[in-house]
C-alpha cells in the first residue's frame, strides 16, 4: 500500500509527542503530590504525622508519576526507534505497546479514583468537633468527611470556618487535588490516543511488508 510508509511516520511522530506529553503530565501529577505533603509550604505538619491518607498514599508519585513516566520512556523510545527498538518487529512493538498502555493505564486510573475520594472526603486538618454539635473541642480529622446536608466543594463559606490548621486547608487540598484529577483524566486520554496509534502502526508496518 502506498501511504503506508508516510502513515507509519505518523505514527512514529505521535508517539514522540505522546511520550513527551506522558512523561511532562507524569512529573506535574509527582510535583502535584509532593506540594501535598507540605501544607503552605510548612514541613512540620508531615514531621508530625499530620497530612492526610491520601496525600501520604502518593498516587501522585507512584502512580500517575513513576509507573506513567516509566510507560512514557517506552513510548518515546517506540517513537525514536532508539536502542533495541531500532528494528523491533510487530511482536515486540505490540507487546510493548501493551505493557506501555497497562502501565500508564493503571498508574492513570490509581491516581484518578485516589483523587477523587480525596476531593469527596475533604482534607485532613484540625477542627472545632462542637461545630457538629458533639463534646469533644479540637481535633484533627476529615470534617466534611460525614457532612452529610452540605457539600463543602460548594459552600465556600466552609472553607475558613471549619478547619483551624493547617491554615487555608481547604484550598490547598481542593487545589492540588484538583490538579491531580485533570493530569489522571489527561493521561487516560494519551493512553487511549497511544493504543490506537500503536494498532495504526502495527497495521501499517505489516501492509508496509
Amino acid at each position: 500500500m502506498l501511504f503506508s510508509p508516510c502513515m507509519l511516520a505518523c505514527s512514529q511522530t505521535c508517539s514522540r509527542i505522546l511520550g513527551l506529553s506522558l512523561g511532562t503530565s507524569a512529573l506535574f501529577a509527582a510535583m502535584a503530590n509532593v506540594a501535598l505533603l507540605f501544607p503552605n509550604w510548612d514541613v512540620t505538619f508531615l514531621l508530625r504525622g499530620l497530612i492526610g491518607r491520601h496525600a501520604m498514599l502518593g498516587s501522585g508519585l507512584w502512580g500517575g508519576g513513576l509507573m506513567v513516566l516509566t510507560a512514557a520512556t517506552l513510548i518515546s523510545l517506540m517513537g525514536w526507534r532508539y536502542g533495541c527498538f531500532n528494528k523491533s518487529g510487530p511482536c515486540r512493538s505490540v507487546l510493548t505497546a501493551l505493557l506501555s498502555c497497562g502501565l500508564a493505564l493503571l498508574g492513570g486510573l490509581i491516581c484518578f479514583i485516589t483523587s477523587g475520594v480525596a476531593l469527596k472526603d475533604g482534607p485532613f486538618c484540625m477542627f472545632d468537633v462542637s461545630f457538629f454539635n458533639q463534646t469533644q473541642a479540637w481535633t484533627y480529622g476529615y470534617p466534611f468527611k460525614d457532612l452529610h446536608n452540605r457539600n463543602y466543594l460548594y459552600d465556600h463559606s466552609l472553607w475558613n470556618s471549619v478547619c483551624l490548621e493547617p491554615s487555608e486547608a481547604v484550598v490547598w487540598h481542593v487545589s492540588f487535588f484538583s490538579v491531580l484529577l485533570c493530569i489522571s483524566l489527561l493521561q487516560l486520554l494519551l493512553v487511549v490516543i497511544h493504543f490506537i496509534n500503536s494498532f495504526l502502526g502495527l497495521f501499517c508496518s505489516l501492509c508496509e511488508k
